[in-house]
C-alpha cells in the first residue's frame, strides 16, 4: 500500500487547508471487446490518471489508459480477491478524499451485477461527487455475439437477469432466489456468476415446474476472441459443462429462445471475404484497360450524338 499512501501525501489546497474531493467516474467497460465501449467511456479512459479496475475488464480496454496513469487491480476472481468489496470502497473513498479524480472501471455495466450501486451508495454517504457511465452488459454482449435474441414474441415476453450466487458466495449450494417466478414459461433467464451453482440452478428450475428438456446454455467470455457457447438442456447442461471444461466468466442462459441461436449464428458467421492481394503491376494494367474502354465508349457516344439528325420541330424553331 506504500504507493497508494504516496498518492494521498500531496499538500492540501490553500487557503482553506482542505483538499476538495476528487470526482469518481463509475465506468462500464462492456463485455470485453473495446469496440463496444461507449464514446464517453473511451474518452474518460484516455484522459485518466488513476484507474481502479476489475478482473473482468478486457486487456484491450485497459490499453486505452495512458501509460503514465496509475492502474490498481482490485479484481475479484473465483476464490481469489485482490481486495474485498469493503476494502475497494474504502480505497476509492480515501483516494477521492485526497483530491484524486479517478475512474472506477467495471466489466459490463456498473449497475447490472457490478456492485456499482453499493459503491455509489458509499460515495454519496461520504460526500464524494461521482458520475455513472453505462456499459453494454454481459447479457447484451453475449446475445449480440452469438445471435441470441433475449426477447422474442414467439418465445420470451420477459427477460430476467439473476445472480447465481449469494451476497458473499461463501455458503455455496442453491442461490436464494424466487424459484417459482423464475420457473414460469415465456421468459429468458440469464444467470450471472452462477457457474459453480449450475447443477443446483438447473435442479431448482425443474423442481419448480420447468420441463427438464428446456434449452439451456453457458456462454464464456462473450465478445472476445476465445468466446464459446455450450448448448444443452436443464437435464444435460451440468454434465456437458464438466465435459467441455467450461470456465468462468460465463453466463447461464435458459429459455426456448435458445432454439433460434444456431440459425442466427450461422448467418452471423457470414462475413465479407477479405480482398485478395493483387500485384501493383496488375492493378496498373487493369486501370489502363478501364481507361481505354471508357475513352472508347465516350468517343462513340459523342460521335453518335453529333451525327444524329436534328428533329424537324427543332429546325422550325431555330432562329433564322
Amino acid at each position: 500500500m506504500r504507493r497508494i499512501d504516496d498518492d494521498l501525501s500531496a499538500p492540501p489546497c490553500r487557503p482553506c487547508g482542505l483538499r476538495p474531493p476528487g470526482r469518481v467516474s463509475l465506468v462500464g467497460a462492456g463485455p470485453g471487446d473495446p469496440d463496444l465501449l461507449t464514446v464517453k467511456a473511451a474518452r474518460l479512459l484516455g484522459q485518466a490518471g488513476l484507474v481502479l479496475h476489475d478482473a473482468l475488464v478486457g486487456p484491450g480496454v485497459l490499453d486505452l489508459v495512458p501509460p503514465q496513469a496509475r492502474r490498481i487491480d482490485v479484481g475479484k476472481r473465483c476464490g481469489r480477491h485482490a481486495l474485498r468489496q469493503h476494502e475497494i470502497t474504502a480505497l476509492m473513498i480515501a483516494l477521492a478524499r485526497g483530491g484524486r479524480a479517478l475512474v472506477r472501471l467495471k466489466g459490463g455495466d456498473p449497475f447490472v451485477f457490478g456492485r456499482g450501486g453499493e459503491e455509489a451508495e458509499a460515495l454519496a454517504a461520504a460526500g464524494i461527487p461521482f458520475e455513472v457511465v453505462p456499459g453494454i452488459s454481459a447479457a447484451q454482449g453475449a446475445a449480440a455475439a452469438f445471435g441470441l435474441p433475449l426477447t422474442h414474441r414467439d418465445h420470451a415476453q420477459r427477460l430476467v437477469l439473476a445472480t447465481g450466487h449469494g451476497r458473499d458466495d461463501e455458503a455455496g449450494g442453491e442461490p436464494a432466489l424466487d424459484w417459482p417466478a423464475l420457473a414460469r414459461p415465456g421468459q429468458t433467464l440469464v444467470f450471472y456468476m452462477g457457474l459453480r451453482a449450475l447443477p443446483q440452478i438447473c435442479a431448482a428450475l425443474v423442481a419448480h415446474g420447468l420441463p427438464a428438456a428446456t434449452p439451456a446454455a453457458t456462454i464464456e467470455r462473450a465478445s472476445t476472441a476465445d468466446q464459446r457457447i455450450t448448448h444443452g438442456s436443464l437435464a444435460t447442461l451440468p454434465a456437458r459443462v464438466l465435459a467441455q471444461q467450461v470456465q468462468a466468466p460465463a453466463l447461464i442462459v435458459v429459455g426456448t429462445v435458445l432454439a433460434l441461436q444456431p440459425v442466427l449464428a450461422a448467418a452471423l458467421a457470414v462475413r465479407p471475404a477479405a480482398p485478395a492481394l493483387v500485384p501493383a503491376a496488375s492493378i496498373a494494367a487493369v486501370n489502363v484497360a478501364v481507361n481505354v474502354a471508357v475513352s472508347a465508349a465516350v468517343n462513340v457516344a459523342v460521335s453518335s450524338a453529333l451525327s444524329a439528325p436534328v428533329p424537324a420541330r427543332a429546325v422550325a424553331e431555330s432562329p433564322a
